[in-house]
This record gives structure tokens, C-alpha cells and sequence, in this order.
């Protein structure tokens, strides 16, 4: 027998890894009739698999003498996730193997059932004890123990040093946290926490579908909901959204808000976001922010939370760090796009979820702009090297990283 949660975790992994399919939209299909309990278990396995892939190859290869890359893409899917339970959980050891071998055979490979047995045996009695041993003095060697891209460790490794770097790489292997903005536009009672931050954050064990359905709170996290407060809008002052979808910060904002969306589906959900929520003062507009009409203009405030490599969002986007790059050309032209569509003597707010210079304060450096100053209203969050910034650290602040600058127009 194979769990209903291990099976929708091999899927998963299966498709991210030989479909080119992204975690967070091959889970819930694969996910959407297991219960609660069983469908934590799953994501868990699953995401867990995905982030730590390179280690388990590693494992895989050491322990099973065979390249993973030669393996059948459903046995290759069948030991990641296997080696994964092995290495970095607690389930049982019988039923990591076990369950294993059988997605191997349910698959219709019995060719390669005893292989499988074989390497995952060998996998439960070495495999720990192999990742454990497994060195971080350098960039390099970190990369390998938790499991990243060389050029995302040797970045954080030059812009932080080695103690911040491993700390962040550990932190975002992590499970994210789990927080939900309250929508004060649809009052009602929502089991948690309220933050002792973040104005209107609370922090509940999961997600509240019904409370979802009904626009009373939307899954976001601190850092993210830092961003929208920063922009600061307010009643009467006119505000532009340029990368608006799905919209979780365009529906923090107040004023009168014009939020942009280039991909005609994605349009279309932020619009009906924004009617679940009673966001009545966010009107959607379809287009390339980098080719709007000409009569979208003179705005008071404008919000750039840019397209970036995301290399502050790992721990919630799985699959992301075997896919990221830097954008800083799209991020400059944006920024442009502001400086034209802002009045005069207006406000800026640039926000990315990324860790790195290149697409942070680089990118507002070069603008020329006028900065106004964050450290001294958000303290806590002050970007370490550069306190007129914001920037959330996981391993820090204990959400998601974003790098976060309010900026002012020429006069």
C-alpha cells in the first residue's frame, strides 16, 4: 500500500522535476482529495523534496553508485523522495523504503523494483549520517549541504559573510510562516494571533478556506505586508499598482488605486480578488506596464513591487531556487516607468522579494532619486548595510525577505 500523502507527493516531485511544472500548481491538483492532516504531510514531503533535491542526488549517487540523471524518471522521483524522509525527517524507516519500492512498482517498472530496494536500503543506513558530515567552510561546500544553486550561496556568501549565509540558507529550508492579513473590509472573528509588528497580521496555524472564500483575510506574509504599508496611500490620492496580480498588496492600499496586470488571466483573478475582498476602490487594468496609455499619469503614489529572482520567498517556492535569476534590467525600466507616471514631487515605493544587491539597492542607486528614509519608522527591519532600506532576513525576522525603499520624484 502507498499513502494517499506519499502518492501526491511523488507526483508532485515527478512533475517539477520531468514536466517543468511549478510546486505550487502541480500540489494542489495532485493534493485535492487528501484531508487535512494528509495533505500537510504531503506538501511537506514535497516541497521538502524539491528544495533539498541536490543533497539527496548527492546521497543517491555516493550510496546508490548510479547517476541519478541514467535513473527512469519515476524511480529517480521514488528515491528523492524516499532519501528525503530518510534524511530530513522522522517518519518511519520501514515505510520510507517500503513506500518507495512501491511507487517504483506502480509505476510498471518491476524491472527496477529491486533496484530501488537495494539503493533505498542502502540510503537508510548511511544517508544521515552522510548529509551530516557533509562540510560548509565555503560557498561551494555550502551550496551542496543545503542544497542551492553555487551562484545563490556565493552571493550571499560575498553580500552577507559566511555566518549570515549559512543562517539564511538553513532558515530558508525551512517551512515558511504561516500569516494571514485581516481584511478590515469584511470583519469577521479568525482563529490566531495578531502580530506584534505588522498592523493587521495575525499568525494562525493554517490557512481559514472558508475565511478565505469570504474575503475576510488573505495569506501574506510580514514582509510582504510591510511592503504595502509602506506605500503609505491615503484617502483621496491616487495610486498606481504597476505589477498588481494577484493582488495582496493593491488591496492593502487606500486612495483611488489603478492596478496594472500584463497576462490576461492573471487580470482576471486580481479582479475577482479584489471583489471577494470589497476592494471597490481598485479598478484593474489589463496592460504592459511598460506600455501604458498615455492618460495613466500623475499619480500621488506608485507602488513597483518589481518581478525579481525571488531569492527572499525560497522557503514558500520550493522549486524557485533551481529556477531564479536576476532581473535588474526589467526592475530599472519599471522604476522609469514610475518616474514618468508619478507627478511631480510624488512618492515612490520600490519592493522586491529578493536578497541581493543587484536587484535591491543597486537598482535605486542608479535611479537618482531622492530617498526617503524607512530605518527610523521600521527599526527592527533596517536593511543592515544601508538603514535608509528595509530589508526582511528569514533567518532574522522570521518571514520572507524583501528589500523595501520609498522614494521621491523631482519637484
Amino acid at each position: 500500500m502507498i499513502s494517499p500523502a506519499r502518492r501526491a507527493a511523488y507526483e508532485t516531485v515527478l512533475r517539477v522535476f520531468e514536466d517543468d511544472a511549478y510546486a505550487d500548481r502541480a500540489f494542489p491538483s495532485a493534493a485535492a482529495r487528501l484531508e487535512q492532516r494528509d495533505r500537510a504531510l504531503a506538501q511537506r514531503l514535497a516541497y521538502g523534496t524539491i528544495q533539498r533535491v541536490r543533497t539527496l542526488d548527492h546521497g543517491i549517487e555516493a550510496l546508490g553508485r548510479r547517476p541519478v540523471a541514467k535513473l527512469d524518471p519515476p524511480v529517480r522521483a521514488a528515491l528523492r523522495l524516499g532519501a528525503y524522509q530518510l534524511a530530513f525527517s522522522e517518519v518511519a524507516v520501514h515505510a520510507a523504503v517500503n513506500e518507495s519500492v512501491e511507487l517504483v512498482r506502480s509505476a510498471g517498472l518491476e524491472r527496477a523494483v529491486s533496484f530501488a530496494n537495494a539503493v533505498m536500503r542502502r540510503l537508510a543506513l548511511g544517508l544521515r549520517d552522510l548529509v551530516d558530515a557533509l562540510p560548509e567552510r565555503t560557498a561551494a561546500e555550502a551550496a551542496l549541504r543545503h542544497s542551492y544553486p553555487d551562484w545563490v550561496a556565493e552571493l550571499w556568501w560575498r553580500e552577507l559573510g559566511r555566518e549570515e549565509a549559512l543562517a539564511l540558507m538553513a532558515a530558508q529550508n525551512e517551512p515558511p510562516e504561516t500569516v494571514v492579513r485581516l481584511n478590515p473590509r469584511r470583519p469577521g472573528a479568525v482563529e490566531g494571533t495578531p502580530d506584534a509588528e505588522i498592523p493587521g497580521a495575525f499568525r494562525v496555524e493554517r490557512v481559514d478556506e472558508v475565511a478565505l472564500r469570504e474575503g475576510r483575510i488573505w495569506p501574506q506574509s510580514r514582509g510582504s505586508q510591510l511592503a504595502g504599508l509602506c506605500v503609505g496611500s491615503g484617502e483621496g490620492e491616487r495610486v498606481l499598482d504597476l505589477c498588481a496580480a494577484p493582488g495582496g498588496k493593491a488591496t492593502q492600499l487606500a486612495g483611488e488605486v489603478t492596478a496594472i496586470e500584463k497576462h490576461p488571466g492573471r487580470a482576471r483573478e486580481l479582479d475577482e480578488n479584489c471583489a471577494r475582498l470589497g476592494a471597490t476602490n481598485v479598478r484593474v487594468l489589463n496592460a504592459d506596464a511598460l506600455e501604458l496609455p498615455p492618460d495613466v499619469r500623475d499619480f500621488d503614489r506608485v507602488l513597483v513591487d518589481a518581478p525579481c529572482s525571488g531569492l527572499g520567498v525560497l522557503a514558500s517556492r520550493p522549486d524557485l531556487r533551481w529556477r531564479a535569476h536576476t532581473l535588474p534590467d526589467l526592475q530599472r525600466a519599471l522604476l522609469r516607468v514610475a518616474v514618468e507616471r508619478v507627478r511631480p514631487g510624488g512618492s515612490i515605493l520600490y519592493s522586491v522579494c529578493t536578497i541581493a544587491a543587484e536587484e535591491n539597492e543597486e537598482i535605486v542607486d542608479e535611479s537618482g532619486l531622492e530617498v526617503e528614509p524607512l530605518g527610523g519608522e521600521w527599526p527592527q527591519f533596517a536593511h543592515p548595510r544601508r538603514p535608509e532600506f528595509l530589508l526582511t532576513l528569514p533567518h532574522r525576522d522570521r518571514t520572507s525577505g524583501f528589500f523595501i525603499a520609498r522614494l521621491r520624484s523631482p519637484a
